[in-house]
């Protein structure tokens, strides 16, 4: 039986200006939007940024890591890998804050395909860069104001490593939801606090890597639901690396210090500012957080109600990162895995997903303005907003407001640029957006990796719809019901 429709309006259906913001008004949105747009050469997404350390970046557009399902076995870049990063180096944006999330050991990857980053690898990584550089220069004439990361990875509980796809978590503690609900023993072991201090070494040789490879920041990924973000929730683990704030953050400032100490590249962080309880399918499938007897405890960023948000903590370790002298944090939230509506808002669910219990809008409107809080406490970082892509039509007009109302320094683009890579080209050259190429959030590209297949648009794309994997996603969302 076919999932149930939507029960709210597609962006696609709010032609005008007025319908957009009489619908923001009706569900109680809080959006900034800017009526008219500034003409090119005269909007601040067209201006550049320059970080304490004395780098500009030319313009206020990033693209946001994804992560990858095309590397080969051994985690070496495929063609449709270097397709993708060729299509984000012309895409017009000058940050691009790691392209895809890079496991730091082969037990850390999210998928087997997934992109590694060792000694064997390197050379690989090296010519991916250069190529990434070389397309930018022969698109827009210089790179000079372009700033290039590498995300640097493990995927904790959702690693999923070798090619066999069977799940092979390593966990930080003893999770009183997540363990039943991917079915993880009883007894199964919790990392040890050595086995951590070999991660954090594991990440200070991949960012010592990366450097020598080209890349000019690393991002130490503490979002999604991933190893880094799980340690930030880790209350109840005993030792060196839970209870406390300080013992919660170790693992990161561990890195943080090890890298200052050897290879000394720049670093960054991406940032689930707050997550909820995880949510389930309900009636006519529609997403319901999970029950519980009493309050929720595990959400970094949250409160104890698992639905609702405190950020306290939150202020607490970023203020700590910038003393440490991180310049750029990027701010998400949740995980895609257990709570996707807070995290990437779409009214069409994945296939392990759920029908949105709210309207998409109030997801984008809360992380925008989650994002803004944490800019008003820290206006000398630079912080990088997610949840754009869901706006569509409108992306453009909520972009160019928060930015000049100072909520956010720079607006990041995910699946968005699956499915349209030069938008922020267009947008800055005042051109018509192509409707035909804006991602309508129907989650093919993360429905086809959770069946095994390559991630990418196949809805808009021509270059996947062409492939065999489309048909075979297509006829598997039909046995579906999705």
């Amino acid at each position: 039986m076919a999932k149930s429709k939507p029960r709210f309006p597609r962006i696609a259906q709010l032609k005008t200006a007025e319908s957009f913001l009489q619908h923001l008004s009706k569900i109680e949105a809080d959006l900034p939007f800017r009526d008219i747009l500034n003409e090119p050469g005269h909007s601040i997404m067209g201006h550049d940024f320059r970080l304490r350390s004395g780098k500009t970046i030319g313009n206020r557009f990033c693209i946001l890591p994804m992560e990858g399902w095309d590397g080969t076995l051994q985690g070496r870049p495929s063609k449709m890998t270097k397709r993708r990063w060729h299509n984000f180096a012309t895409s017009g944006a000058k940050l691009l804050w790691g392209c895809e999330a890079v496991a730091v050991n082969p037990e850390g990857r999210a998928n087997p395909n997934q992109l590694l980053i060792n000694e064997a690898n390197l050379e690989a990584f090296r010519l991916l860069y250069a190529d990434l550089i070389q397309a930018h220069e022969s698109k827009f004439g210089t790179s000079s104001d372009l700033y290039v990361g590498l995300q640097l990875t493990h995927s904790g509980r959702f690693a999923i490593p070798d090619d066999d796809r069977k799940r092979k978590p390593k966990i930080v503690y003893r999770h009183s939801v997540l363990d039943k609900k991917f079915n993880i023993p009883e007894h199964y072991p919790v990392l040890s606090d050595d086995e951590i201090d070999g991660l954090v070494q594991d990440f200070v040789r991949a960012a010592a890597l990366a450097k020598e490879a080209g890349f000019q920041f690393v991002d130490i990924k503490h979002c999604h639901g991933y190893l880094g973000h799980e340690f930030l929730s880790a209350f109840n683990r005993d030792g060196r690396y839970g209870g406390s704030l300080e013992n919660r953050t170790r693992f990161l400032t561990s890195i943080v210090r090890g890298i200052k100490a050897t290879s000394d590249i720049p670093i960054a962080v991406r940032l689930s500012a707050f997550d909820w309880i995880p949510f389930t399918q309900g009636e006519n499938d529609i997403g319901v957080p999970e029950k519980l007897g009493s309050t929720y405890h595990e959400a970094f960023g949250g409160n104890d109600t698992g639905t609702g948000i405190d950020l306290s903590e939150v202020f607490e370790m970023i203020g700590h990162l910038e003393k440490m002298g991180i310049e750029m944090v990027c701010i998400t939230a949740g995980s895609p895995y257990y709570v996707p509506h807070i995290q990437r808002p779409a009214l069409f669910p994945p296939s392990d997903g759920y029908l949105p219990p709210e309207d998409p809008l109030l997801g984008v409107a809360r992380q925008i303005q989650v994002t803004h809080e944490i800019k008003k406490r820290f206006p000398n970082m630079a912080i990088v907003g997610s949840a754009y892509s869901y706006l569509q039509e409108w992306l453009p007009h909520v972009a160019e407001a928060v930015v000049e109302n100072g909520m956010a320094d720079f607006v990041g683009l995910g699946r968005m640029v699956l499915s349209y890579p030069d938008m922020p080209d267009d947008i800055l050259n005042g051109r018509t957006l192509t409707r035909g190429k804006i991602c309508r959030t129907f989650s093919d590209c993360t429905t086809a990796p959770r069946i095994g297949m390559i991630s990418g648009c196949f809805p808009l794309d021509p270059y996947y719809k062409g492939k065999p994997e489309a048909a075979e996603l297509k006829a598997f969302k039909k046995s579906s019901g999705l």
